[in-house]
């Protein structure tokens, strides 16, 4: 029994290194089998060694294969320009804003524009059928026919002084005669006088309503009168605004205007400043305009008004530019920002964009302290400009920063 015993653990034994012999040499089949199936000319690279993060120091070392994935600038200095930010919203330029109101009460009966039109000065709106206007005309009828007669009784009164003066000369008429025949001519030419400016007043209240000086020429020849007038648009401009309906019934002391006409050439951006920046800000300086729906594009503008006054919950300042809109993109009520560059230039050490890596609160670099070794440094930024951010603490000109590939420091330190 002992010997049997010991035959049995001799092949237990055989059996376990034979075990470990098979999957040894099925490792080694399938690493032949991976080898086989690679492209030709294709070789398995050892896997590259890992970056050397010393936590203390703060630094951390790279491999050279790892040194092409970085790109190093040197820190040096750099004039930004002082600018100022504002936001604000976009606006119709008032200044080329006209409402329409009617001057005169009636009934719309016909119209001519509707919303975003394009018009011309003196181009008809609308139609209005009212008694107000048949009066008016009523009036300048009466007014030519009393404008008549006054010239004829002055007439008359001018060829009666003349004989009176003629018969007192010639001893023939009293001196009463010739008084009487002079204050008869005075009462005439006044009387004319009277009618002519009554004529000139009906003819400009004409105008007023609308009517052009060839209507009012014809009415006072043909003195037809015409119940209906045109409304005309007082500028070239858009129609931005409409707000009447056919038949509808308008009075002369309604403040709603019919239309709005806009000159959409330029349009206003009114923006808030701080009360500590405003000291920088004043009229005819030339500002860049930019708004959400087109980030890419800066529109050019300049400062016409400062507030006088400073909102007492906010403390800002509205300050109100016109913007050049020729291509018409600008809209009003949308959300804008300006940039008002304030003439004083400041030379600092300045970074690339990607030299900065800012993880919440805390904005950092990674300097190059030796080669292929670089050491995290927290900084302090201000402006970014040219691709370029400010430093205002933390470096030095001459130092060198890594740019392309600091996200790849920051990650391996981290981990």
């Amino acid at each position: 029994m002992h010997g049997s015993e010991q035959v049995l653990q001799v092949k237990a034994a055989l059996g376990h290194r034979w075990g470990r012999w098979a999957a040894a040499a099925a490792l080694i089949a399938a690493a032949l089998l991976a080898y086989r199936l690679l492209a030709p000319g294709e070789v398995v690279n050892p896997a590259p060694a890992a970056a050397a993060v010393d936590r203390a120091a703060g630094t951390i070392r790279v491999t050279e294969r790892q040194m092409s994935q970085f790109d190093i600038a040197p820190v040096a200095a750099h004039e930004f320009h002082i600018q100022k930010d504002a936001v604000g919203q976009i606006a119709f330029n008032e200044d080329a804003t006209t409402p329409v109101v009617p001057p005169f009460s009636g009934r719309v009966i016909r119209l001519l524009a509707k919303l975003g039109d394009d018009v011309k000065r003196g181009m008809p709106l609308l139609e209005i059928e009212s008694p107000e206007v048949v009066q008016a005309q009523n009036d300048l009828v009466a007014a030519v026919q009393a404008a008549r007669k006054s010239k004829a009784q002055l007439l008359l009164a001018q060829q009666a002084l003349a004989r009176a003066r003629e018969l007192f000369a010639a001893s023939a008429g009293s001196k009463r005669d010739l008084e009487q025949g002079e204050t008869g001519y005075a009462s005439a030419d006044f009387d004319n006088r009277a009618a002519d400016a009554a004529l000139a007043a009906s003819r400009n209240r004409l105008r007023l309503l609308g009517r052009s000086d060839a209507e009012i020429a014809s009415l006072e020849r043909d003195q037809t009168v015409n119940p209906t007038i045109t409304i005309t648009a007082p500028i070239d401009g858009t129609v931005v605004s409409r707000k009447i309906g056919p038949g509808q019934y308008v009075r002369a002391d309604n403040t709603d205007p019919l239309y709005l006409i806009a000159d959409l050439s330029t349009m206003w951006l009114d923006a808030n400043v701080a009360e500590r920046d405003i000291g920088l800000v004043h009229a005819g300086q030339d500002v860049g305009v930019t708004v959400s729906a087109f980030p890419d594009r800066s529109f050019k503008a300049r400062i016409t008004y400062v507030g006088a006054s400073s909102d007492p919950v906010t403390h800002r300042i509205v300050v109100r530019s016109e913007v050049s809109n020729a291509d018409r993109l600008l809209k009003p009520q949308m959300f804008a920002r300006f940039r008002i560059d304030t003439g004083k230039n400041l030379e600092t050490p300045a970074i690339p964009v990607d030299a900065v890596v800012q993880t919440e609160d805390v904005t950092t670099c990674w300097v190059e302290v030796e080669p292929r070794v670089f050491q995290e440094r927290r900084i302090k930024v201000g402006l970014q400009q040219d691709g370029l951010v400010q430093v205002l603490d933390g470096l030095k000109p001459g130092e060198r920063v890594a740019t392309r590939g600091a996200l790849f420091l920051d990650n391996a330190f981290q981990d």
